[in-house]
């Protein structure tokens, strides 16, 4: 009688090899399962497609940063040269005469009436620079409160050149803050003299040769003009002498 339990003779028993013959080498082929082991990567791991273009563009981003770079070194490099071969200055700015006529205040409403007239000298200390106004604008101010405004003419100033200029400014009937019309009044009461300012704007290029800068706005403060008023009240004249400005 035959056991079932037992494999048929020349069967593998569940879960194991067969039995090689004699002379059988089995080195060639260790793995004893029916699936051999996976040896190759992953397709998307071997396909060059993935692989290229995302090291392309960070080879790209590379060279534009390394240019920009590059470009702003040189640029900078250029610059400071360029500065230290020129070495330009601001253009120097001075009160020759400035005088006050037909002033006239009232308190209600607080209304101004006036003419300011300045005398300047514009100085070019450059020594291989030109300078080139394109636009000039000029103010009168009492501290901090503007009463009149003007444009002037553009100019244009060669090497170690001073320039006269006149600004003439006039206001009627400008409305004003109260206590302008009381500073003014409580000055001339006091000493018989008011102290003004003026500033001036003006957009500036420089040029030397072939070299342009590029247009910078220059603004001049010229501080304590101080007008002494005759008798009448309305007219005066600076006391204070030239006065130079501040340029920034």
């Amino acid at each position: 009688m035959t056991d079932q339990s037992r494999p048929a003779a020349g069967y593998p028993a569940t879960g194991y090899p067969a039995p090689q013959p004699a002379g059988y080498s089995n080195a060639g082929n260790a793995y004893p399962y029916a699936v051999p082991p996976q040896t190759n990567p992953p397709y998307y791991n071997q396909n060059p497609y993935y692989a290229q273009p995302y090291d392309n563009r960070r080879a790209l981003l590379r060279r534009i940063f390394a240019i920009i770079i590059a470009t702003f070194i040189i640029a900078g490099t250029i610059a400071f040269i360029t500065w230290l071969i020129l070495r330009p200055h601001l253009p120097e700015v001075r009160i020759d005469s400035f005088s006050v006529s037909n002033l006239n205040l009232s308190s209600s409403p607080s209304l101004i009436t006036g003419n300011w007239d300045v005398r300047f000298t514009v100085r070019n200390p450059n020594k291989k620079i030109n300078l080139y106004y394109d636009v000039v604008n000029a103010y009168a101010y009492y501290q901090g409160e503007e009463l009149s405004d003007t444009t002037l003419a553009p100019f244009s100033q060669g090497k170690k050149v001073e320039t006269q200029g006149r600004a003439t400014l006039a206001a009627s009937s400008k409305f004003i803050d109260k206590w302008v019309i009381d500073g003014i009044n409580g000055e001339k009461s006091r000493g018989g003299s008011v102290n003004f300012n003026v500033r001036m704007l003006s957009r500036v290029q420089f040029k030397a040769g072939f070299w342009w800068a590029r247009r910078r706005y220059v603004r001049v403060y010229c501080g304590d003009l101080i007008v002494g008023f005759g008798s009448n009240g309305n007219s005066g004249n600076l006391t204070s002498g030239v006065r130079q400005c501040k340029v920034g």
